[in-house]
């Protein structure tokens, strides 16, 4: 399934906000592909989506932060409409670095 997960982590400026908004990058980043700076496309499976639901628990503050989880009905290449400069890459593409 192919999923939009973004995010908005409180007190960023304290050291407690930093180390959760780069915990969630992390968790994100490990399934999936950064859109925008709180914004990743990913391709799950049912268990993967259930582990990253599972981590993305485990990171934040839920009395401040917050997480959305879209699903996609389709490909979610072919559901986005992109104003301006796009990412070089296509969700599930091979990355070579």
């Amino acid at each position: 399934m192919d999923v939009v997960v973004t995010y908005d982590i409180a007190n960023t400026d304290t050291s407690a906000g930093a180390a959760r908004l780069r915990r969630i990058a992390d968790v994100c980043s490990s399934y999936g592909e950064r859109a925008q700076l709180s914004v990743f496309e990913c391709r799950l499976t049912p268990e993967s989506h259930v582990r990253m639901v599972g981590e993305l628990y485990d990171v934040i503050d839920p009395n401040l932060d917050s997480v959305i989880i879209y699903r996609v009905n389709g490909n979610l290449h072919d559901s986005r409409t992109v104003i301006g400069i796009d990412r070089p890459h296509r969700l599930g593409d091979t990355w070579i670095v």
